[in-house]
């Protein structure tokens, strides 16, 4: 098995990561998803983007831990008919096409700071028949283009530990909910008194201010003004299961032939799987924007 793909592309991509691994954590994250084009997704048919939630025995592959990671948000966040829901980073769009299936709200608003998921999950709208359902706009998750009390409920599918800062985003993310509305998100945190490598700073272009544990990220909820916090670490569920699928995976000769080389390296789990299951936290967080 070898590469099929274009080997010009695939030498610019690993410069450009290797700028990511030797230039700062600047909060970047256009940097990092340049390289998650739809080529080099790990994915099986979809382009989903997240890392799963794996705690069906019966999920075995990507795209159904994706799938049970999205429904599990939309529950948290108590998605249904008549909704107005924003969804902060949005990708390729997947969990919009899921979200609009399974809860039906009334409309589906997205913001993506990336310009081609703004293009590709355009175009998947138009072609599921949800163009007049879902408004998809380019713009930042901390300077949001949109007036106060506008949304019923605010989600964020494992996107904000990009945001500059993540809390700018609570902040904002409060002031566009309608009173009694909810936010929720899955997120990427170090584990308490722990914090991330460098390394995987600079690559996945976290600002240094995201790097705290769930007690603090709930103290930040509250702080913004969201009531009913909780957050819940679902860490066993999804890191453990996912090192094992890609143990598998990224040997699948799909894979090998479109996947950039070495993207598909670096991937595999032996060099971070230890970092991963001493450091990383995963949770699920939600909060209610009072009342009064």
């Amino acid at each position: 098995m070898r590469y099929e793909g274009s080997w010009p592309r695939a030498v610019l991509e690993g410069a450009a990561l290797l700028r990511l691994v030797l230039g700062p954590s600047s909060g970047r994250p256009e940097r990092f998803y340049t390289l998650l084009s739809t080529h080099n997704l790990l994915s099986e048919h979809s382009l989903f983007m997240n890392l799963g939630y794996w705690a069906d025995s019966g999920v075995r592959t990507l795209d159904e831990a994706s799938r049970a990671l999205t429904a599990l948000l939309g529950q948290t966040a108590r998605l249904g008919p008549g909704d107005e829901v924003l969804d902060v980073g949005f990708g390729f769009g997947d969990q919009i096409l899921y979200w609009a299936g399974s809860f039906h709200p009334r409309r589906l608003t997205g913001l993506d700071l990336m310009p081609l998921h703004v293009e590709v999950a355009r175009e998947r709208m138009v072609r599921a028949g949800l163009a007049s359902r879902v408004l998809l706009q380019e713009g930042s998750a901390t300077r949001m283009p949109f007036p106060a009390r506008c949304f019923d409920k605010v989600v964020a599918l494992e996107s904000s530990f990009h945001f500059d800062t993540r809390e700018d985003f609570f902040t904002e993310a409060w002031r566009v909910l309608r009173p009694g509305g909810r936010l929720a998100l899955t997120d990427i945190l170090p584990l308490p008194g722990h914090r991330f490598s460098r390394l995987f700073q600079a690559v996945w272009q976290i600002p240094g201010e995201n790097l705290y544990c769930r007690e603090i990220y709930r103290a930040r909820l509250v702080a913004a003004g969201f009531e009913a916090v909780e957050v819940h670490s679902i860490r066993e569920h999804v890191y453990e299961p996912l090192l094992r699928f890609l143990g598998r995976r990224l040997d699948a000769p799909e894979l090998v032939h479109r996947m950039n080389p070495l993207l598909r390296l670096v991937s595999r789990p032996w060099w971070y799987a230890r970092l991963v299951r001493s450091t990383f936290d995963y949770v699920l967080a939600t909060g209610v924007k009072p009342l009064r």
